[in-house]
């Protein structure tokens, strides 16, 4: 092939393109390897960076890209790369249909064209490479696959001109609860991530309110948190850089819970147990939302495992310059590893509960449905929520192809189980 000027370059994609000697109509669509593959199965230290592929030598790893389309019929697939360690031989395998392909060494990355499938159904597509033989110290750089035909005419949701790393994570789910019409000191709710559903680096959000979270994480194979998170009113991602009358206070701290600051995603107050929870177990949240009357206002976590069965603190926090009861009650769902977007996990909540400053305890049967910026911008349509086995769930990751339309409302039955909790012991934690 030969080395092409920028202006031929720029020629060849407006009318056509000249690809290993071959001439084809332009490609109707690309896909970007950088935010829509994963490393699915590995012996070596891979990753894939915002440049794409980085570490692969070893021909037992298995790469797989996805995104998903709305039309059916024709789908003709190229692959953008170049091999600058030397030739390799890799395979490309798409629904059942396996493609050869060896990528040289070349000065400039080259378009190789694949082959064609049709697809008989809409939804999302899976591409899995894995490598054959090579001369050089790795296999080929991978850019991006292109696509043609009348399946790739309609809709295509990928990561594409958005963030890889916040579309490889996958987009967060959450479900809002209904308040009544008065002020709401406490808020109730009920948590089982089903066996299986409780995938490394979730996390499970049981009781957001208005300044914070509160909720259960995966952490690594052997550690697990309970979590509970209050926001600074100094908006900065810097904990370091919140001033000193803005900061958050501990007032007090549960047994073998460690308290610290968080960043990045907003800054403030962060306290966690360590703890064993598992799939399948039910485990019950109460957060406590009051002002002091002095401009601030007292944040309390206590958390409920089955295991024990007994309440625990998890922290007290006092949030300055800040007036307000409970606002705002929320669940959600969120990958927080990258490398992890690829699986689906789920969670169902259940039984919630709002108590009134006059001592009133109200059932909350009605919630919307929202996601994220990843998931409202279309690049990931792998989300959902609902009402499920008469219990609110949110599931997310995975490139399921079922999606729920974001501000749905549901409503689930109402169960009257009224929490039974003397609140006065629990201040005494």
């Amino acid at each position: 092939m030969k080395t092409l000027t920028g202006i031929a370059i720029l020629f060849l994609t407006i009318f056509n393109l000249h690809v290993q000697g071959e001439t084809f109509s332009v490609y109707q669509d690309t896909i970007p390897i950088s935010g829509n593959t994963y490393v699915t199965s590995s012996n070596e230290d891979i990753s894939i960076s915002d440049k794409g592929i980085v570490g692969w030598k070893s021909e037992q790893t298995k790469l797989s890209l996805y995104f998903k389309t709305d039309k059916t019929g024709l789908l003709t697939l190229a692959i953008k790369g170049n091999a600058p360690s030397g030739s390799s031989k890799i395979k490309v395998s798409v629904k059942g249909k396996t493609f050869n392909l060896t990528i040289k060494k070349t000065e400039v990355s080259s378009v190789y064209p694949l082959g064609s499938i049709h697809l008989t159904e809409t939804g999302y597509v899976k591409i899995d490479f894995q490598g054959i033989s090579r001369k050089g110290e790795s296999f080929p750089q991978l850019e991006e696959i292109l696509i043609n035909g009348e399946a790739a005419g309609g809709t295509i949701n990928c990561v594409k001109n958005f963030s890889p790393y916040w579309g490889r994570r996958g987009p967060s789910v959450h479900m809002s609860y209904e308040l009544p019409q008065e002020d709401v000191q406490y808020f109730y709710n009920e948590v089982t991530v089903p066996k299986g559903e409780d995938v490394m680096h979730s996390y499970f959000m049981a009781a957001g309110f208005g300044e914070g979270y509160f909720g259960m994480q995966v952490n690594s194979e052997t550690e697990r948190r309970i979590l509970f998170s209050v926001w600074s009113p100094f908006d900065t991602d810097d904990p370091a850089s919140i001033p000193e009358e803005k900061r958050i206070i501990k007032m007090r701290q549960g047994k073998d819970v460690k308290i610290g600051e968080f960043g990045n995603e907003g800054s403030g107050g962060q306290s966690y147990l360590i703890y064993p929870w598992k799939g399948g177990n039910t485990y019950k949240f109460l957060a406590e939302v009051k002002p002091d009357g002095h401009n601030n206002t007292i944040y309390t976590a206590y958390f409920y495992a089955p295991e024990d069965n007994k309440w625990r603190l998890i922290a007290s926090f006092k949030r300055p310059q800040t007036n307000t009861w409970y606002v705002r009650p929320h669940s959600f769902l969120e990958n927080f590893n990258p490398e992890q977007g690829y699986i689906t996990r789920m969670v169902y909540f259940d039984n919630q509960w709002a108590r009134t400053t006059k001592g009133k305890w109200i059932e909350l049967t009605k919630a919307t449905f929202t996601c994220d910026a990843t998931g409202s911008a279309g690049v990931r349509k792998d989300f959902a929520g609902g009402v499920k086995e008469e219990k609110f769930y949110l599931q997310n990751c995975g490139f399921f192809n079922e999606s729920t339309t974001p501000r749905s409302t549901f409503e689930r039955p109402a169960k009257g189980k009224m929490p039974q909790i003397d609140l006065k012991a629990l201040e005494q934690l």
